[in-house]
């Protein structure tokens, strides 16, 4: 039976209490260095209040103008958005690509010969190359279209596991996966008898790698991993364990919803087998994720669901069914939504993946040092060195107030939007001792300023709550 767990709902007071906290890491002094003037930069951007020479401005401050949404107040405060581990906002590139499918050629695909459909056909297919190309895809084929990682993690768990595992096979996974990468397996295992098998977390609150090795065996069908954590901004070493899985004969299913945004992401280089994503914590529209699988592993696996375009022949008595990917994507699918992750893919690949990441890297960094002067806060996961680079994210709690307390009044006092809770990640809370965290999670169009107002605005809204202590 599946155990569930409440977090305390939002209230301004009285705050309730984590179960454990601890004292905050020691800082580490770690540069933060500006971006070369490649980009180029609006008046807007310059009269907001950002340094006025070229040489001071971040990728922040050039890329913050195409997002509309990021230019408005909330409660009477600038907005400060570091909510982006839950999903990115939208580029102006984007808005439009949408809008001009709507207005120019709104039509189903692959079904016409008229030429809105020819059209759209043409985009929503050229938006699977751009996918492909994206990550390293060896073929386009190998890419297929879904409503979100949730979908495309099930879908692998449908066709391929209920088809490949057995009774007693092992599947590995960690205790810090999403429970999206956790839930489909329980299912599968209740359904043919595998067991799963979880690894649990270092003292550096990262999943152990060593004892993820030791668990891999000739009973191993199968590992699921995230690459990146989405509360403890760790990164775990996908290339060797896709190849220690490989040497046992196993298969990797890799979450890659933490990275493929924030970093260059080749799926020829890490050899995953399989690996998913979604668009909309990427800059492109809610409702549409995608599975990457290796030819010949999409090529033996039964259809997931069944309908018009997944089909070769349609009989009274039986069908036949179409190669991949069109095999899994049954029905009209989400065509803006495609079109509108192809143009948020030439968003990211005009600024390029490298210098994304090598930003965010900086801005982590900063964060984290920021938040270490924080009375009474512990931030989860590994402290950042020249070594070990965290994303772009800090889960944290600072002891004796709810997360959701420190949430609402962010959001309610001084307009900074962050997320409390589990993160769709129970057994990892439950795991560090906790219920619940904060997180503060970016993405490249925020700044340094964003930062410095997120900890002026929390360190405000701690004192606000000890104050009644």
């Amino acid at each position: 039976m599946m155990m569930m767990e409440v977090v305390a709902a939002a209230a301004k007071l009285p705050s309730f209490q984590i179960l454990r906290t601890n004292p905050p890491r020691r800082r580490t002094s770690l540069p933060f260095r500006t971006l070369s003037a490649s980009l180029s930069v609006s008046a807007s951007t310059l009269s907001e209040g950002h340094p006025s020479t070229l040489q001071s401005l971040t990728l922040g401050h050039f890329t913050r103008p195409d997002f509309p949404i990021l230019n408005q107040e909330v409660n009477g405060s600038k907005l400060v958005y570091l909510d982006n581990a839950a999903t990115s906002q939208k580029p102006t590139a984007v808005l439009k690509a949408l809008q001009n499918y709507y207005e120019a050629y709104n039509s189903n695909v692959h079904r016409g010969i008229h030429f809105l459909s020819a059209k759209a056909t043409e985009e929503y297919e050229l938006a699977r190359k751009k996918v492909a190309s994206f990550i390293n895809a060896s073929d386009s084929r190998e890419i297929v279209f879904t409503r979100n990682a949730t979908e495309a993690i099930n879908l692998v768990a449908y066709s391929w596991g209920l088809q490949n595992l057995k009774q007693d096979d092992e599947v590995i996974l960690t205790v810090a996966e999403h429970h999206s990468a956790i839930v489909p397996w329980q299912l599968v295992a209740q359904k043919t008898g595998a067991i799963l098998k979880y690894v649990s977390l270092n003292e550096d609150e990262v999943p152990d790698v060593n004892t993820l090795k030791k668990l891999m065996s000739t009973k191993t069908k199968l590992v699921v991993l995230h690459h990146v954590s989405n509360v403890l901004a760790s990164v775990l070493p996908v290339e060797d364990i896709v190849l220690w899985a490989h040497d046992v004969g196993a298969i990797v299913l890799v979450d890659a919803c933490q990275s493929v945004p924030h970093m260059v992401v080749d799926v020829q280089k890490l050899d995953a087998d399989f690996l998913v994503a979604s668009s909309h914590k990427m800059c492109g529209p809610t409702g549409i994720g995608f599975l990457y699988g290796k030819n010949h592993l999409l090529s033996a696996m039964p259809p997931f669901l069944g309908g018009g375009e997944m089909i070769s022949d349609v009989f009274l008595d039986h069908s036949t069914y179409a190669e991949p990917p069109s095999r899994f994507e049954a029905g009209t699918p989400a065509i803006g939504e495609a079109i509108g992750l192809g143009a948020a893919i030439d968003y990211l690949s005009g600024i390029g993946m490298q210098k994304i990441h090598d930003y965010e890297v900086e801005l982590a960094n900063y964060l984290y040092e920021g938040l270490c002067t924080v009375p009474g806060i512990h931030i989860y996961g590994p402290a950042p060195s020249e070594s070990v680079h965290r994303a772009a994210l800090c889960s944290f709690n600072v002891e004796n107030i709810h997360p959701t307390d420190i949430a609402t009044i962010l959001d309610q006092q001084h307009g900074v939007a962050i997320r409390s809770g589990h993160h769709c990640a129970q057994p990892l809370h439950r795991s560090l001792g906790v219920n619940a965290s904060a997180r503060a999670s970016l993405y490249f169009y925020n700044t340094k300023e964003d930062v410095d107002n997120f900890i002026r605005a929390l360190n405000d809204t701690v004192s606000f709550f000890n104050s009644f202590k």
